[in-house]
């Protein structure tokens, strides 16, 4: 079937799913593949429980129905469906990209610009090449703006994606030591995330850049980028800000630099002094499309971080900065400087394995146990293979969160702010009952 065929049954049935569990009347299922499993075989379940078509791409399960639809291939069928689907809009595409802070980034844009425009973001973590095309195919009719989030953990991955979403506006969080395996070096990770720019570049599309960040900046003026709106921390950027104080929830100000005496100071929701310039961020581009102050400001303040990343979470007995979405070297500093300077009676870090740190997980590994130290906190934890390999006498290690688990149960902590952060594998979340 050729795409402009099935783009008119996606236009008739406008509900796209690749998963039976979650099925809805009249949508269309894409059998995708996966290493353990083939959606072919689940079609006629699809199809049982209200689908109205199938796309399958092997003909052992195709039938002679005009409920199934043969393709070469599904995921390549998809990913055309919402490149066609992506061509027949015209409103602004904001795609967001980095190695840390681009979750909060997105939703931090859909706050502010959610004030005054019908927007759509990426759903949770759909931001790879199956959930970028899920994104565009889920977006209501009536959108105004669509901010889509990509992600990559091997080179190549945000071009392709760019080629799909075909973003209008971008902006890159940041770039760090992350999935190191795939990307092969931290040049490897700025050449994959500098595909977005390269993107802008090619179709005249403005960039919001950190104008403070040397190696965005280094990366922008590689590509001779023109169309640039810059935020920071200086009077160098369109828009300047800072942080006021994190106790542990933050408060930053704001300002154009063009209007230098009139300066915005906004209460939030979240923790981590590190995601002031994904604030200001959010700021500019709600500035770009010509929000007012009480507007950027209130959606900034009812912005409520959500799983596992940068929230508060106060128990009976301690209050915990919940950072355990994920975890790199980059991420990893970022939340030990966070925790550095929030005022606290006791203190206590609690950091477990980051993954897919490649041949250079030792040396970031032994680089935060370092940087733990240096703070001098009250209480200091590891947990997991990587840092008990390297386990000495002036901090608690232990290989599993298990066993973890086991020795809070025999002495609880109690009175401290504690840091969470790991990568999502050590399943943190096990430990919170106990704190």
């Amino acid at each position: 079937m050729q795409i402009a065929q099935l783009y008119q049954l996606y236009l008739d049935f406008p509900q796209v799913c690749t998963d039976t569990r979650q099925i809805s009347k009249d949508c269309i299922f894409f059998a995708l593949k996966g290493e353990s499993f083939n959606g072919n075989s689940f079609a006629e379940q699809a199809l049982e429980q209200g689908a109205k078509y199938v796309v399958v791409d092997d003909p052992e399960y195709y039938q002679e129905k005009d409920s199934y639809v043969l393709v070469d291939d599904v995921l390549s069928s998809l990913q055309d469906l919402a490149r066609f689907h992506r061509q027949q809009l015209s409103i602004p595409f904001i795609g967001i990209t980095g190695t840390n802070g681009k979750t909060t980034t997105k939703e931090l844009v859909h706050a502010v610009l959610s004030q005054k425009f019908k927007t759509f973001a990426t759903k949770g973590n759909l931001n790879n090449h199956i959930g970028v095309p899920l994104t565009i195919l889920s977006l209501p009719k009536d959108l105004e703006i669509a901010i889509i989030e990509m992600g990559a953990n091997h080179q190549e991955e945000i071009a392709y994606l760019c080629n799909i979403a075909k973003p209008t506006h971008g902006l890159i969080t940041n770039v760090g030591k992350a999935h190191l395996e795939g990307f092969g070096s931290f040049e490897g990770v700025k050449k994959t995330k500098g595909e977005l720019y390269d993107f802008l570049k090619a179709h005249h599309g403005l960039a919001f850049i950190q104008g403070d960040n040397s190696e965005l900046r280094a990366m922008a003026e590689a590509r001779d980028l023109k169309h640039i709106i810059w935020y920071g921390f200086s009077d160098n950027n369109s828009v300047k800000g800072g942080l006021v104080k994190a106790d542990p929830l933050l408060t930053i100000f704001w300002k154009q630099v063009e209007h230098a005496n009139i300066i915005y100071k906004v209460n939030t929701h979240l923790t981590g002094a590190y995601n002031t310039e994904n604030m200001l961020a959010a700021v500019a581009l709600g500035l770009h499309f010509d929000l007012n102050a009480e507007e950027i400001n209130q959606g900034l303040s009812a912005y409520v971080p959500q799983n596992n990343r940068s929230q508060v979470v106060k128990t009976e007995k301690n209050t915990i900065i919940a950072d355990y979405y994920n975890a790199n070297a980059s991420s990893m500093a970022a939340a030990l400087g966070n925790i550095e300077v929030i005022e606290a009676d006791r203190k206590a870090i609690i950091l477990g394995d980051m993954f897919e740190m490649g041949d250079e997980s030792e040396v970031e590994h032994r680089k935060v146990i370092e940087k733990a130290k240096s703070i001098g906190v009250d209480k200091l934890i590891f947990v997991g293979k990587a840092f008990f390999a390297q386990r000495d006498g002036e901090a608690e290690y232990y290989e599993t969160t298990e066993d973890l688990r086991q020795k809070l149960s025999q002495a609880p902590l109690s009175g401290y702010m504690i840091l969470l952060k790991a990568s999502r594998g050590m399943a943190f979340e096990k430990l919170v009952d106990l704190l």
